[in-house]
């Protein structure tokens, strides 16, 4: 009788709070209707206008970012490349990977995703051993390593999987939350609540590259896969 009661306090509370949801986007609802029934055909004229052009502005933007190489993961061969691939974007990620570290083909499949998702941001992979003095002076020590990048200054950077859960089975929105984080893609979720399966377990911690600088073309590899 006692569960049955509780069961019964339970559903009256979800169902009194869904009412109060309902009631206050039927309020919203009604001010909006309200507002635009006191416009005269002048003012809805102009709103439409409006709403046109930022719906043009937006698709000129897109294309822009699409005759860059945005909405698709790509490999860049040399780092000259790189250089003048940032130079001509404002937000960049790119990949520091080697072929042998099986952690890169697993950051690759996610990164394929969400290039295609953020179209705001540009997303590269580099050959970490093909590309020794960048990775010197972007002190690239660890493989994967990705480096995240906004008006062609380093902001911050993903090393390994310590900041996606130390897991191999990470999900693809951990990492876009991650990227969230540093402000390189326009995140829409909830910075401050990461989708980790158990925040306690997993922790929440960036890990931030020490000063030392690479020595030689040797990497660390983030798994035992080498």
């Amino acid at each position: 009788m006692a569960a049955d009661s509780s069961v019964e306090i339970l559903q009256k509370v979800l169902e009194n709070e869904i009412l109060q949801t309902a009631k206050v986007v039927e309020e919203h609802l009604d001010a909006e209707m309200q507002k635009l029934d006191q416009m005269d055909e002048d003012e809805l004229e102009c709103l439409k206008q409006r709403r046109l052009e930022a719906l043009k502005k937006a698709q000129q933007q897109k294309q822009e970012w699409l005759s860059k190489g945005h909405g698709e993961y790509r490999e860049i061969p040399s780092e000259r490349d790189f250089f003048q691939e940032v130079k001509e974007s404002k937000n960049v990620v790119c990949h520091f990977y080697r072929d042998t570290t099986f952690r890169c083909q697993i950051m690759d499949k996610h990164l394929t995703v969400l290039a295609k998702k953020h179209i705001e941001t540009k997303f590269l992979k580099l050959n970490a051993e093909k590309s020794p003095f960048l990775c010197e002076r972007l002190r690239i020590k660890v493989i994967p390593t990705l480096a995240l990048l906004k008006d062609g200054k380093t902001q911050d950077y993903i090393v390994g999987f310590t900041d996606l859960g130390n897991t191999d089975d990470f999900t693809t929105e951990t990492l876009e939350w991650r990227l969230g984080c540093a402000a390189v893609i326009n995140y829409s979720g909830n910075l401050m609540d990461p989708p980790f399966q158990s925040q306690k377990k997993f922790g929440t911690s960036f890990t931030k590259l020490d000063k030392k600088t690479i020595r030689g073309k040797k990497y660390d590899s983030d798994s035992d896969d080498d």
